[in-house]
């Protein structure tokens, strides 16, 4: 009797072994829809997920003051791409009813953050050679620049301008540029 009792717990046994190795190796190796998930977040990048508003400062219709222009950009997590994505919505431009602060034909050539929060940013000469002069035309093209990267980004707190790839001492013979400016809230309506 024990040993019925014994068989019968064996095949028992070796048909539920059996069949717990036939649905494992049966099994498809992934399931489709999880298939073309997977292909839709390979084709994502990161960054292009994380958006941000911020406030780009353009000068009023009277070029006496910043407005902030609220817009949404991609965010990255590194202060110097984040920057960088600032500065080339500042050289495009209002979108509608402020006027432009940095020159057409104006283009960033370099960008960079230092371990202390200090931008370095460096425009092409077109900003020096088409900029209109006077010295709150300037005060306003220095301080768009300045408070659209300090007020909007967590790791920069002071930016240092530089033109064609040296120092300049000023824009157009005013704001001195020797070294890093921060935010001027004065200068916002």
């Amino acid at each position: 009797m024990i040993r019925k009792h014994h068989f019968l717990y064996i095949a028992i046994a070796t048909i539920a072994l059996s069949a717990i190795y036939l649905i494992v190796h049966n099994m498809p190796e992934k399931l489709p829809y999880l298939n073309e998930f997977e292909k839709n977040i390979q084709n994502v990048n990161p960054q292009q997920l994380d958006k941000k508003k911020v406030h780009l400062y353009f000068a009023d219709k009277g070029n006496s003051f910043l407005i902030a222009e609220e817009r949404t950009i991609s965010q990255s997590h590194d202060p110097a791409e984040f920057g960088k994505t600032i500065i080339e919505a500042l050289i495009k431009g209002p979108l509608e009813g402020l006027m432009r602060t940095i020159p057409v034909g104006t283009i960033l050539s370099a960008f960079y953050v230092t371990q202390d929060g200090t931008a370095y940013i460096d425009l092409t000469k077109e900003v020096k050679g088409r900029h209109p002069g006077g010295i709150k035309t300037e005060l306003i093209t220095i301080y768009s620049i300045v408070n659209s990267l300090t007020l909007n980004s967590y790791g920069i707190n002071a930016v240092k301008i530089l033109i064609g790839g040296h120092e300049s001492m000023t824009l157009a013979g005013h704001i001195d540029l020797r070294f890093p400016l921060k935010a001027n809230m004065l200068l916002i309506r």
